[in-house]
């Protein structure tokens, strides 16, 4: 399934760029002598997640030593809004010639979105970059989707980056990943918070559901009638939650992931003076974790996050059975899970009303964090750079 369409003039111009791209790399040296390092996550359209965060941290450390650069998508504008060093425009002749020159190259989704456009198709003229996957969130749930044409990027990849030993052997044993590709030192984006930070009193709760592929071709007559939207709206409008978040003067922030924005028209709709929804241009994820003192949500990969905080969690699993038969879960969500489990609205209810009402401001399972996360001490990019950059010297 394609997350993003190239335009079909690109699509046509875009082999004698890479072309001429390839050449030019060939035959010009990098005038700096520095290294080239690129980075690039979100399919270019948000400075989220581990690649930022690892971004940012190369920036600092690395900046006299390296030539860092971040890679866009040219139809947003965030890069000039944040003052990004270095931005790339995704799909420009700078970028293919950059990523033919480039020493070392990091992503957070696949090397074809976030790093070169249409990458699959000519990765193998680049021999000389080391590439590192750094993901975008623990995989633990929702089981990987490897199409035809993720093969070669896959086997092209030299490190696949885990937060623990528990994913390590996720990858290894489900996804194929040969064992000397793998490395275990930590998700940069946990470098951003202090462990262990419950908030003291359950005030703001962000609900967040993760996108669902079997939706993604749906109109919005279909969208409207699915089991996502509809019982999501009943849970936004459910009399005794609205109720409960007025007693206990409690706000709501709905965001959706970002594959599923086109469809924010339908939740617009779906606000109260207690409950409010932030559009995907408008959400900042790292600032919506740190804000907000629990999740709502059903299996995204935030939740993480949220136990890492010690932060409560209501899983709520309307569609349990559609995620196990239709794409496949790694872990047991039955037994698993480090939060409440709700399979109906009435349930999420009431494990809403004994955090709001009990003051439980911390997560009851916090103890399984060591479990699914093997470093708690903001040292993941420093371990993460320091095992990649000493490739070439071994």
């Amino acid at each position: 399934m394609k997350l993003k369409e190239e335009e079909r003039g690109k699509r046509i111009l875009s082999p004698f760029k890479i072309a001429l791209a390839f050449a030019a790399a060939k035959l010009l040296k990098n005038r700096s002598g520095k290294p080239i390092v690129l980075v690039g996550g979100n399919l270019g359209e948000k400075y989220e997640d581990n690649a930022s965060v690892l971004h940012q941290y190369l920036n600092k450390q690395y900046a006299d030593t390296m030539e860092v650069y971040w890679l866009y998508d040219p139809k947003t504008n965030y890069a000039e809004e944040q003052g990004i060093r270095n931005a790339l425009a995704l799909g420009s002749f700078r970028n293919y010639f950059l990523f033919f020159q480039a020493d070392y190259s990091f992503h957070g989704h696949s090397i074809r979105y976030d790093l070169a456009p249409s990458a699959h198709k000519f990765l193998f003229l680049n021999t000389k970059t080391v590439m590192t996957h750094v993901s975008h969130g623990i995989e633990g749930f929702k089981k990987i989707l490897i199409q035809k044409e993720d093969v070669p990027l896959l086997k092209r990849t030299d490190f696949f980056n885990c937060a623990s030993q528990f994913e390590m052997r996720i990858k290894r044993d489900e996804w194929k990943i040969p064992q000397e590709k793998l490395i275990v030192t930590g998700f940069p984006r946990f470098d951003r918070y202090t462990a262990n930070q419950p908030a003291p009193h359950v005030k703001k709760v962000l609900a967040m559901m993760t996108w669902r592929e079997w939706l993604m071709e749906s109109d919005s007559r279909e969208f409207e009638k699915s089991d996502y939207f509809v019982h999501t709206s009943e849970l936004l409008k459910h009399a005794g939650i609205q109720e409960l978040l007025e007693s206990q003067n409690m706000q709501v922030t709905v965001a959706l992931h970002p594959f599923m924005q086109r469809f924010e028209s339908h939740f617009n709709e779906i606000t109260s003076e207690r409950v409010h929804f932030i559009g995907f241009d408008q959400l900042s994820i790292s600032q919506a974790i740190e804000e907000n003192d629990m999740l709502l949500t059903d299996i995204t990969s935030v939740s993480w996050d949220f136990l890492y905080l010690n932060k409560p969690i209501i899983f709520y699993l309307f569609d349990q059975e559609d995620w196990e038969k239709k794409r496949g879960i790694y872990m047991d969500l039955n037994k698993d899970l480090y939060g409440y489990k709700a399979k109906t609205v009435e349930e999420v209810y009431e494990f809403l009303k004994e955090i709001a009402v009990e003051g439980v401001n911390f997560n009851k399972w916090y103890s399984m964090a060591p479990q699914f996360i093997d470093f708690f001490d903001q040292n993941n990019c420093k371990r993460l750079t320091e095992r990649v950059f000493g490739k070439k010297n071994q």
